[in-house]
């Protein structure tokens, strides 16, 4: 399997080195060509989401793979491996499998229950698959972690309890300012961030609502969607003049409010920056009047206490791990089967042939009584062999048994490409 993750989070770092080594959309294809070409990663996936940046590999070697991912991320962050070593986790194997679960499940999110990360999962797996740097052993992980957070979320009230992260910042903010009910809100930036803030606001209340971003074809159809106003990004300065709250969730790899931009709104202004990097510049939430609630301060204010229904959903991530496992060992073992299948009727033909050239007084219905007596002994034969083979293989340390299969039967298993963007969901 040769599965590994290696991350950085909310959980073992501050905000400032989480911006250093988030990646924009535009810049991840570029990146994850960069990890592809390590010697020691052969498939690589990268998760960078506003409190967590990780990486999912198939590696050939663990340390080596370490190493590769671990110098990328501190050339990223502009420091050293050995510094930046002690914010990093690392998952090898079973472990990257249930942390990838977990991850998908939202048990892992800053505000766990959060069903957000699901689609940001998803779409880290569509760009890696559309680089071709997704392929066989992170498609079927990948796939069936968002099964998993699906089916946690169908089956448990885990999300009903959590909140996104932008209805717990908008929380904390109403708690230093006041209800938004009847307060006019700005979203800055359309991506999927942009249009669950304003989805949020609009539940609260806020009215009337703008959105802008550079690109206005995509503020203007995420306005038509919320109900919003769009307004030309250049016309930033006078839309802050307009409104009371304001939310940025943008790509921008620096910020685009700073305190001279903010000052000049003239009026008090709650400003939620939920971007990674950080959209708001320091010394913003120093302004008279304006109230900033930031992922670094979020992520102090909230509370990570087990409930029943997280409780429920580590039992389902539980379960699907080992039948994950499960599943997994048989697959690998059926190519060998399969070889020694086709090795055996490699034999028998071959002996068959050379049966015609000894005898060629056999009539037809004898050469076909003989083929099927020998196919059928040699079926019986291995019967038994890989019914228990395939047993074994579904335990712990099983694949030790296909292994010596092959070096007993000198079998040669072909490795197909498989295509992740058309592969169907993988069902253990």
């Amino acid at each position: 399997m040769n599965l590994l993750v290696v991350g950085i989070s909310h959980r073992t770092a501050g905000v400032p080195l989480l911006e250093r080594v988030a990646v924009a959309g535009d810049a991840m294809p570029a990146v994850l060509a960069d990890l592809v070409a390590q010697p020691y990663v052969d498939e690589a996936v990268m998760l960078s989401t506003c409190n967590r940046v990780e990486i999912y590999a198939s590696v050939t070697a663990f340390h080596g793979a370490l190493a590769d991912i671990g110098g990328m991320l501190a050339a990223r962050s502009g420091t050293t491996v050995g510094d930046l070593a002690p914010q990093l986790y690392v998952h090898y194997e079973v472990d990257a499998v249930r942390h990838a679960f977990r991850v998908a499940a939202g048990l892992d999110s800053m505000v766990v229950g959060e069903a957000q990360i699901l689609g940001q999962l998803r779409d880290a797996y569509g760009v890696a698959a559309e680089q071709g740097t997704a392929g066989r052993v992170l498609h079927e992980l990948l796939q069936q972690a968002l099964r998993v957070g699906k089916r946690v979320h169908a089956e448990t009230e885990i999300d009903r309890a959590g909140q996104s992260v932008v209805s717990a910042a908008l929380a904390y903010g109403q708690g230093a300012t006041g209800t938004v009910e009847g307060r006019p809100a700005l979203v800055i930036g359309a991506g999927a961030m942009g249009a669950l803030s304003l989805a949020t606001l609009r539940r609260s209340g806020a009215h009337p609502l703008y959105v802008t971003n550079r690109s206005a074809a995509r503020a203007e159809r995420l306005a038509e969607l919320h109900g919003a106003i769009a307004v030309p990004y250049a016309t930033l300065p006078t839309a802050l003049e307009q409104v009371d709250v304001v939310i940025s969730a943008t790509a921008s790899p620096g910020p685009v409010l700073d305190a001279a931009l903010v000052g000049a709104a003239g009026h008090p202004l709650l400003v939620l920056d939920l971007a990674l990097p950080r959209d708001v510049a320091h010394g913003v939430g120093d302004l008279p009047g304006v109230t900033l609630v930031d992922i670094e301060l979020l992520s102090e204010s909230l509370s990570t206490t087990a409930d029943a229904e997280q409780r429920a959903a580590e039992d389902i991530v539980a379960g699907e791990v080992e039948a994950f496992l499960t599943w997994l060992r048989g697959a690998d073992v059926a190519p060998t089967v399969a070889a020694l299948r086709a090795r055996a009727d490699e034999v028998v033909e071959a002996e068959l042939g050379r049966l015609a050239q000894r005898c060629p007084e056999l009539t037809d219905n004898h050469r076909a009584e003989v083929a099927h007596s020998i196919h059928r002994i040699v079926q019986r034969l291995l019967h038994q062999p890989t019914v228990r083979v395939r047993q074994l293989a579904a335990e712990p340390g099983g694949e030790a048994y296909a292994q010596a299969l092959r070096e007993l039967f000198d079998l040669q298993i072909p490795t197909a490409d498989i295509d992740p963007a058309a592969a169907g969901e993988v069902h253990p």
